[in-house]
């Protein structure tokens, strides 16, 4: 006997639907994200959109630019149209007029939005664009303490004023993502985005961004082997940045640190603070006493305002007995380095400038941390006795 509810559900069974058979495979659309350097003159940016794989029927998508930090007739032009791809034809091009000028800003994203797309799909509705920034030039306000380029009874034997941009013959950078001896977050680069010259100011840029499997960027620039003193009084004008976890320093290490290691080389902090605490500066010490890691320091304070407000003095006066701390010509730290057990203080010394992020005393970055953060430095000048 026939079984005929049987037969009912065999012809009625979907996996025998001859429409889901002859069911039309559409192309995907695909673009890929681009990111470039802004420059200097007028660019483009090219995206390529292309389907993936060649389809016998036309296919179009439409498309439009939308502002992220990236804005509209100042940072890039607008565009919008239909992408057409006849048969035989995989790939298309939209390009975006990128807007370039001088003015050191971060970098800026903005979209492409992909929509009605007619015999393919979109496997994304978004492309962004970044335009990255490479430009140097920041307005720059010089309000602050100054001091003369010469004192009675002192002879300036180097300056680096920095009017001809980072000099190679005074400066060179260490490099790396290591900790630096106190569980820093920062790598270090040697590359403009964090090290560069604006108006003759010196800029040391902290910036929060993916780099080498570090969240976080800065640079640390020194002059051993180039520039090492014995002796004399240092004035170095900066402005300094701010911010919990940001660690500004303007520093020395004695010239045998590569032999000797530290603390065994010495090291005199000219200025250091710690960000969450911007108006109070540090001027220390550090040593080996007897194989025992020692050191001395103070600190003082503003009467009001911060170090970020405007530029500063700090200053040390180092000679045969002892290493005097200044700010803006006040002294307000000193140590006697005549005893047997400081030695390391009556040696050549190299300058290191440099902002870490993160480490065991400042502690680290929160969400009230702004970045990029700059440490400016305008000038600094050894003089020495004759």
């Amino acid at each position: 006997m026939i079984n005929l509810f049987g037969m009912a559900l065999l012809l009625f069974s979907p996996s025998c639907n001859p429409d889901k058979d002859n069911q039309e495979v559409l192309p995907s659309v695909l673009a890929n994200n681009v990111a470039k350097f802004e420059g200097n003159q007028n660019s483009e940016f090219s995206f390529e959109v292309r389907l993936e794989f060649d389809h016998d029927k036309p296919v179009s998508v439409d498309y439009y630019t939308q502002d992220l930090t990236a804005k509209a007739g100042g940072d890039y032009v607008a565009v919008s149209g239909t992408l057409e791809f006849q048969p035989g034809v995989t790939s298309l091009m939209i390009e975006v007029p990128v807007l370039a000028d001088t003015l050191r800003e971060e970098d800026e994203n903005f979209e492409i939005i992909l929509s009605n797309p007619v015999n393919a799909r979109l496997s994304s509705l978004k492309i962004t664009g970044s335009i990255r920034n490479d430009d140097t030039y920041l307005p720059l306000e010089l309000d602050g303490y100054n001091t003369p380029d010469n004192y009675p009874g002192w002879n300036l034997v180097w300056e680096d004023d920095f009017d001809q941009g980072i000099d190679p013959a005074n400066w060179k950078y260490q490099t790396g993502a290591t900790g630096w001896g106190n569980n820093e977050w920062q790598h270090y680069t040697d590359r403009p985005e964090n090290a560069f010259v604006s108006e003759g100011v010196l800029v040391i840029e902290a910036r929060k961004e993916s780099y080498n499997g570090s969240d976080y960027t800065s640079a640390r620039m020194i002059t051993a082997g180039l520039k090492e003193f014995q002796y004399g009084r240092v004035d170095i004008r900066a402005k300094l940045p701010e911010g919990k976890g940001i660690w500004p320093a303007l520093w020395m290490l004695g010239s045998d640190f590569w032999t000797t290691g530290w603390p065994g080389c010495g090291e005199i902090d000219i200025m250091e603070i710690i960000g969450s605490e911007p108006s109070r500066l540090h001027g220390t010490v550090h040593w080996d006493n007897g194989g025992s890691y020692a050191s001395y320091g103070n600190h003082t304070d503003l009467s009001s305002g911060k170090f970020s407000d405007e530029f500063h003095v700090f200053s040390i006066i180092w000679d045969e007995e002892q290493i005097r701390w200044l700010l803006d010509d006040v002294q307000f730290n000193v140590v006697d380095t005549r005893p047997s057990g400081l030695s390391e203080f009556h040696q050549p010394y190299f300058f290191l400038f440099n902002v870490a992020v993160g480490g065991n005393w400042p502690g680290y970055p929160d969400n009230t941390t702004v970045f990029p953060q700059r440490m400016m430095v305008d000038y600094i000048r050894v003089f020495q006795k004759p």
